[in-house]
């Protein structure tokens, strides 16, 4: 996940399903380094290591570095932070667990791959109990490998349809739409005013393809799977990418969206010539701090008007196991500390993104622009990061997924099921 203060990107890069792959074989639970921390095998750890993401220059390191502090204060363990952009995390994260050197704690957006390796700590051994339950359970859900949580959030986003006011006024759209043939209409309408003006945004290109179609996908009632089995080229999806096709044949979208990343759609809303988008709370400050587009925010259309979906992204604070348990102790102090309000809420709310627990839903009601992604966050559907393969098929949907807007939808759906169960 990334904040749009440093490169409008969220939920990672595609790179993380080759490096993680390569992880698959794991280093073995009791292999896992000293990372940073003190004490061995044969005693407590003193110190410990956060490797940390990048969200944004300026805030980022400023609250891991307090907290640090405060964490010293409080529970008299000493917690070393490194902070490591995005564009260079998967990688170097990958390498430190190869050579047997995993920090105590990883700032991620995938955990199951080392949770099934048995690298990793679960809620029972570190997580309190109390936490635990004010964790929102779509949270816990994908957070859970065979039965244990190890994927603990830190901040979410949750997706959301965007359409331009003054363009719905010029084309003669007096709401949001409902359904997808409201959708369609509203689209040939606002692409008929000219002057460059598209009717809708889409990003199939290969930064986050899996994000974008899977918010269409949950609101025409598909999954990525379903009880266990992968149901990429279910009848569900399959119309959903043939929709989609559809919309850029008739040339309702920006030129080549199968090229197109979601930071240049963003770009091009930003500018006040796509009608409608599927964005997120950074999308709204930046387009809030800039003031030149006047915007509205909606649930997204579903296929048959019937109750919308979100899609819901997270990424993850895991525990890596040292020899003897060691740096148990501190690690339970490190989540006790983070999962404060004053801690987690500050730390969300600095980078612009939105809680992973009940009471930051409760704490954050007080912002008027939230309530849409608050009132569906609850329910959000994610990926299934839940599944150590998921990285491995998300790389080759994001590679592959567009080339259905020029081909053969199903086809291409079926390509991908068949790397997924293969890959299983």
């Amino acid at each position: 996940m990334r904040s749009m203060k440093t490169s409008g990107m969220i939920a990672g890069m595609a790179v993380a399903a080759i490096v993680l792959a390569a992880c698959g074989g794991g280093t073995g639970a009791g292999n896992a380094g000293d990372g940073g921390t003190q004490g061995g095998a044969g005693g407590e750890a003193k110190t410990i290591k956060l490797v940390a993401a990048e969200y944004s220059k300026d805030n980022t390191k400023a609250f891991w570095d307090a907290f640090a502090k405060t964490y010293k204060d409080k529970t008299g363990y000493t917690l070393e932070v490194q902070i490591i952009s995005w564009d260079n995390l998967d990688q170097q994260s990958s390498t430190m667990i190869q050579n047997n050197q995993a920090p105590d704690i990883l700032n991620l957006n995938a955990y199951a791959s080392y949770a099934k390796d048995g690298l990793l700590y679960n809620s029972d051994e570190v997580l309190p109990a109390s936490v635990k339950s004010d964790i929102l359970p779509t949270f816990v859900k994908y957070g859970t490998y065979d039965g244990k949580f190890y994927g603990f959030p830190d901040l979410s986003s949750a997706r959301a349809f965007f359409y331009n006011t003054d363009l719905f006024k010029e084309a003669g759209v007096a709401s949001p739409p409902k359904t997808w043939a409201e959708l369609e209409d509203a689209a040939r309408k606002i692409s008929a005013l000219g002057d460059g003006n598209v009717g809708y945004a889409l990003p199939l290109g290969p930064e986050e393809a899996q994000g974008e179609f899977s918010m269409w996908l949950f609101n025409n009632g598909g999954t990525w799977k379903d009880q266990g089995k992968w149901t990429i080229n279910s009848a569900q999806n399959v119309e959903t990418l043939t929709f989609l096709k559809k919309l850029t044949d008739e040339k309702l979208t920006q030129n080549n969206p199968a090229r197109t990343n979601r930071a240049d759609a963003f770009d091009l809303f930003k500018s006040g010539k796509a009608g409608m988008i599927i964005g997120f709370s950074p999308l709204a400050a930046a387009l809030d701090e800039d003031g030149k587009v006047k915007y509205a925010v909606a649930p997204f259309p579903t296929n048959d008007g019937s109750e919308s979906k979100t899609f819901g992204v997270t990424d993850y604070l895991m525990a890596f196991k040292k020899p003897g348990n060691s740096n148990q102790a501190a690690v339970k102090a490190f989540y006790e500390l983070y999962y404060q309000k004053d801690q987690i809420n500050t730390w969300i709310k600095s980078e612009g993104f939105l809680p992973v627990t009940q009471s930051g839903i409760e704490e954050f009601r007080g912002d008027e622009k939230l309530k849409v992604y608050l009132d569906t966050l609850p329910n959000a559907q994610l990926t299934p990061t839940d599944d150590p393969t998921w990285d491995r098929v998300k790389l080759a949907v994001q590679q592959n997924l567009g080339r259905a807007l020029t081909g053969d939808p199903k086809a291409v759906l079926d390509e991908l099921q068949q790397t997924a169960e293969s890959a299983s």
